[in-house]
């Protein structure tokens, strides 16, 4: 902690300029290093120049010297003022020793004790402190702000789905109330919310997930079946899928002329160049409207690698309590098959998994720390280009779950380690950029984004960073 923080003061360290290596190839310092000439010695000058005047000339030059040589009583003691000199450093040196050496202020390795680090678990509990009361205060507010603005929207989407029904009874309406929260409803930041609406009767298909199309799957009539047995016949392709593009575009037919017949129609309407169905509201809200099915009991190839066999977490009743969940297909653009015209690629359904998600995130500090990061990226991270969403913090939090798989780890006490791990984590993304899907890593959730906003994000998270762990009272200014 103690050396991260002094990192993320400084910076990186420059560069060191490379050793000088003498003609042995060893590294050396100083004016002779190999580069100049060598100074020869004086024995060698002596027998090489054979000449014994040389050698008499340095003896009464010796005889002389000695004879106008100060007596010793009368020199200077170097010796001891040199050991003087070394004293008085010592003397400055030894507070700058004294604190290195102190187990109160360092430890080499994180010892959570505070009889051994008093001042480093203060300065954690002093990072707790702040996050909690910027929870408290910030995420607080931001949850309540939302809550208000959902029960707004729904009661609009509520009355176009009502008016959708009445024209079309296969797309019921599942948008229920159920303890204080919405069914299908995603929240995509303070002004932009996603309805999932789930249709009925998906059994006479297979579903199909060989992994051709990342992210996405098929579903084809079941062998035998006749297309007449489909409550969704005539959205059926030549070749056995049903066509989630073709449902889409159906249902955005619906709801265009349930908006001209609501009672809300003054204050809402469609949004236009757009194959989603999405809804604008008091020009303030945004609400996709997604068609679905929902798969539970079963479990996508594609997310067949998880949990990964070396990691711990999740426990084995955690797995199958995920599994059970299962996931959703969502008729809705994919951005990994953008630009790709095949008939099945455009009728292919896009994988989510939202309840197992939520299901994973359970426990400790997790749903604290992903408040806190959403409204982080809310206040700090909404930048030009959209290059961030609370999906990102999402999924970064289930991978800094699989990094800390003890329940330990993710007590309130470790809140502080575990922000500053993910946002270190998120602008290692950024930098990169790409950040695979938690279940599906060959999706990368950067796919389609402007290089120039990820890397815009990336300065700004890492200022945002710095500050946090080198200043946690800025938290109240943030």
């Amino acid at each position: 902690m103690r050396h991260l923080r002094a990192w993320l003061q400084q910076g990186p360290p420059a560069a060191l300029p490379p050793f000088a290596l003498d003609p042995t190839g060893r590294p050396c310092h100083g004016p002779r290093n190999g580069h100049g000439p060598t100074r020869p010695r004086l024995r060698q000058v002596l027998d090489n120049q054979g000449n014994m005047q040389v050698a008499q000339e340095m003896k009464r030059h010796k005889e002389r010297t000695a004879a106008t040589r100060t007596p010793a009583a009368a020199r200077p003691d170097r010796f001891g003022n040199a050991l003087t000199a070394l004293g008085r450093f010592c003397a400055k040196l030894a507070p700058a020793l004294a604190a290195a050496l102190d187990p109160t202020a360092y430890c080499e390795t994180p010892v959570y004790n505070p009889d051994l680090c008093p001042n480093m678990i203060a300065a954690q509990a002093k990072l707790v402190y702040h996050l909690n009361k910027y929870y408290n205060e910030k995420c607080q507010a931001r949850k309540a702000a939302i809550a208000k603005t959902i029960r707004e929207v729904c009661k609009v989407v509520s009355d176009v789905l009502k008016e959708v029904e009445v024209q079309e009874p296969r797309f019921i309406s599942s948008l229920n109330e159920m303890d204080n929260r919405y069914e299908g409803l995603e929240v995509i930041s303070p002004t932009e919310f996603e309805v999932v609406l789930y249709l009925n009767q998906m059994g006479v298909f297979n579903f199909v997930d060989d992994g051709s199309l990342p992210g996405c799957a098929v579903l084809k009539l079941s062998d035998g079946r006749k297309r007449s047995m489909s409550l969704w016949v005539e959205f059926i392709t030549a070749s056995g899928y049903l066509s989630a593009r073709k449902i889409r575009s159906r249902f955005q037919t619906l709801v265009a002329q349930a908006v001209d017949k609501c009672s809300y129609r003054d204050v809402v309407k469609m949004v236009a160049d757009t194959s989603e169905v999405k809804l604008r509201i008091r020009d303030r809200y945004v609400v996709q409207i997604t068609p679905a099915f929902k798969c539970t009991g079963i479990w996508p190839r594609s997310a067949a690698h998880w949990p990964l066999p070396h990691i711990p977490w999740p426990g084995p009743n955690r797995v199958a309590e995920v599994k059970a969940e299962g996931f959703n297909l969502l008729s809705k653009e994919c951005h990994s098959l953008a630009g790709k015209q095949s008939s099945a690629e455009s009728d292919a359904w896009v994988l989510q998994f939202a309840e197992a998600e939520n299901r994973l995130q359970m426990g400790g500090c997790r749903k604290k720390c992903l408040s806190i990061l959403k409204t982080l990226r809310d206040r700090h991270l909404e930048l030009p280009g959209q290059p961030l969403n609370n999906y990102h913090m999402k999924t970064l939090v289930s991978y800094e779950c699989e990094k800390h798989p003890r329940e330990s780890d993710w007590d309130e006490s470790c809140l502080g380690d575990r922000l500053n791990g993910i946002l270190l984590q998120l602008i290692s993304c950024l930098q990169c950029r790409r950040c695979p899907h938690y279940f599906l890593p060959n999706l990368d959730l950067f796919q389609g984004k402007p290089h120039s906003a990820l890397e815009n994000a990336a300065k700004q998270t890492w200022r945002l960073a710095r500050e946090i762990l080198t200043n946690p009272k800025s938290l109240e200014k943030l």
